[in-house]
């Protein structure tokens, strides 16, 4: 009898580990050892990231880039609907990382607990004739309520927030873990990576180069004129013609248009923006685990200008973001784009802030 007891002993405390919303769960004999309950012998070492999101177009596809991590040694998946399908699928794939899910907002903040890497892609995508402050009502409320969550259960994790319209989620954010008193600047960052990722690839196009080998700082914001390329600046150093700066800054600045317009309907731009905020994501656990120079664009608290959030180069440690970089010489289409994207960011900022303190 007390072996017996022993081995239901020992069950209960790895169902409990595998899913700490099971704690209660009753255990008799072995019958509740169950597929779902199971996990590999020894995990592999690294962060434990959550994904807020993770059913939509968007999480789906950064769930399964985020699996195939060896940074990630534990993956939360969470979302309102079907994160017990995506769970199942993913959690197939023979990575190091455990993969649990969580459903719905009850297990929202045993979702969080323990995290140190927290991506927010949730919220509705983009569709034709629709601009990202078009989403700004529903978005708003969702951002707000997932960081009242963060700031709660795991408020020194790193925070990377795709939700749009960013330049608005941002501030949204920073207001939420001001009044939880968890407020770090360097630990909230806006994933403008996309921009970086389009500006890189248009370029290369024009110069005939591999993609991987051109480096585009992109800074500003995250929509529309706030897109700002500094192309003057471009990895390997080479020059534009008049023509082509003004094809490639409005390709860039248009870029999540081109897809919405392109998919009729279908969504917006989500494989791409997974593989853009994966690429983000694993600068942000390289510089966790203690690697040097780390260094990307991302939307944050920034004294580069007179606003209180900007997008720039920012180089980053294990307590986020260590250090930003200023926007260094700009040519003069630049001067006269900066002052385009502060005008409309500064409105999008304001209109995050306000919608938290009112």
């Amino acid at each position: 009898m007390q072996a017996i007891a022993d081995v239901n002993q020992r069950i209960a405390r790895l169902l409990a580990h595998l899913n700490p919303s099971m704690n209660n769960l009753q255990t008799e004999g072995s019958s509740n050892f169950r597929q779902e309950n199971c996990r590999a012998k020894g995990g592999s070492p690294g962060f434990k990231v959550a994904i807020l999101g993770a059913a939509g177009g968007i999480g789906q596809p950064l769930a399964m880039l985020m699996k195939m991590n060896p940074l990630v040694s534990v993956l939360h998946l969470y979302d309102v609907i079907n994160t017990p399908g995506v769970t199942a699928d993913i959690s197939h794939m023979d990575t190091g990382a455990v993969v649990r899910g969580f459903l719905g907002q009850q297990q929202l903040e045993v979702a969080l607990t323990g995290m140190d890497l927290v991506i927010i892609p949730a919220g509705v995508p983009r569709k034709p004739g629709m601009t990202r402050d078009d989403l700004f009502n529903i978005n708003a409320g969702i951002v707000r309520t997932l960081c009242e969550g963060i700031s709660k259960c795991c408020p020194k994790a790193i925070v990377n927030l795709i939700s749009n319209p960013v330049n608005s989620t941002v501030p949204i954010a920073a207001e939420v873990f001001k009044k939880a008193g968890t407020y770090d600047p360097r630990r909230l960052l806006g994933v403008t990576m996309l921009d970086v990722v389009r500006a890189n690839t248009f370029v290369a196009e024009v110069l005939g180069l591999d993609p991987r080998d051109v480096d585009v700082p992109v800074v500003g914001g995250h929509a529309g004129v706030t897109i700002l390329p500094l192309l003057s600046q471009v990895k390997p150093p080479c020059s534009f013609t008049q023509e082509e700066t003004e094809y490639l800054t409005s390709r860039i600045q248009n870029g999540g248009t081109e897809v919405v317009e392109a998919k009729a309907g279908a969504g917006s731009a989500t494989l791409s923006m997974a593989y853009a905020a994966v690429k983000f994501a694993d600068a942000c656990l390289r510089a966790l685990r203690g690697d040097a120079s780390v260094v990307q664009c991302a939307f944050v608290s920034s004294q580069v200008t007179e606003l209180p959030f900007f997008a720039s180069r920012v180089r980053l440690g294990r307590n986020g973001v260590e250090e930003i970089y200023p926007l260094g010489p700009l040519n003069e289409y630049e001067r006269v784009g900066l002052e385009k994207a502060k005008k409309e960011l500064g409105g999008s900022i304001e209109k995050g802030v306000s919608f938290v303190r009112k």
